[in-house]
C-alpha cells in the first residue's frame, strides 16, 4: 500500500472522495442513500459506537437517562462537515478536522461500516470502494469557496449528464435553507456572501465555469 501523500492537521479543510471499485453502485436504493448519511452522522464521534445497528440501542439508552454530562461527551466530534455530496457510484466530502487523526478514523469506520452493511444485504464479499479514499488539502480561501459550489451541485445533470440520477443527496439544498437541519458547518462559507441568493448566484456560476472548463479539456485531447 502507497504512503498517502495529505497530511492531516486539525482547522483545517480538505477535499475527500471515493468511488464504489470498478465503478459499481454503492446505493443500490433509496434506503441505503439514507444508510450511509446515517453513518456519516453517527461515526462522527471521538468513542468508538461499533456499528449503526448497535448504536440505535445505546441511544434509546441515553435517552432513558437525564445525565447532561454524558450526553454532552458523546457528541464530541472528528470533523465537521462543510459540503458534501452523494451519488449512485461515488462521494465528495469537504471536511474539517478538528480531532487528532480525525479524518482517517471517520474514513475508516465509515467505510468499514457500510462495507459490511452492504455486503451482507447484497449477500457480496469483498471491497466495496476503490481502494484508500482520496484526499487534497484545500489551502486557499478561493479554492474553499469553488470547491463547495463543486461538491454542493456535483449531482447537477451539467456534470454528471446522462448519468445524473435521483438516488443522490447533497448539502445544497441546506445551504439554500430549503432543507432543515444543520448538518454542515454553513457558516464558513456562508458568512462570506451578503445573502444566501448571493451565493447561490456564485455557485452556479462557478459550475459554469467548471462545465466549459471540462469541455475545453475533452475538445483538446
Amino acid at each position: 500500500m502507497g504512503t498517502r501523500k495529505t497530511s492531516f492537521e486539525n482547522k483545517e479543510f480538505y477535499h475527500i472522495y471515493n468511488r464504489g471499485v470498478e465503478k459499481r453502485d454503492i446505493f443500490s436504493n433509496y434506503f441505503d442513500l439514507c444508510r450511509f448519511f446515517q453513518s456519516m452522522e453517527e461515526f462522527n464521534v471521538i468513542e468508538p459506537i461499533g456499528s449503526v445497528y448497535e448504536n440505535r440501542f445505546r441511544k434509546n439508552k441515553m435517552k432513558a437517562k437525564t445525565n447532561k454530562n454524558q450526553l454532552g461527551s458523546e457528541a464530541s466530534k472528528l470533523v465537521n462537515f462543510i459540503a458534501f455530496c452523494l451519488n449512485p457510484n461515488h462521494f465528495h466530502f469537504i471536511l474539517e478536522q478538528v480531532s487528532d487523526k480525525g479524518i482517517e478514523k471517520f474514513m475508516h469506520r465509515i467505510g468499514t461500516g457500510y462495507t459490511k452493511y452492504f455486503n451482507n444485504k447484497e449477500k457480496r464479499t469483498g471491497v466495496l470502494f476503490q481502494g484508500v479514499f482520496q484526499s487534497k488539502h484545500i489551502d486557499s480561501n478561493e479554492y474553499l469557496l469553488h470547491l463547495s459550489a463543486y461538491v454542493n451541485l456535483n449531482n447537477h445533470p451539467k456534470l454528471l449528464g446522462s448519468e445524473a440520477s435521483k438516488l443522490s443527496k447533497s448539502s445544497w439544498w441546506e445551504y439554500l435553507g430549503k432543507e432543515d437541519g444543520n448538518f454542515c458547518r454553513k457558516e464558513v462559507i456562508l458568512d462570506q456572501f451578503n445573502s444566501i441568493e448571493e451565493y447561490e448566484k456564485f455557485a452556479i456560476s462557478s459550475l459554469d465555469d467548471i462545465v466549459c472548463k471540462k469541455k475545453e479539456d475533452f475538445d483538446s485531447d
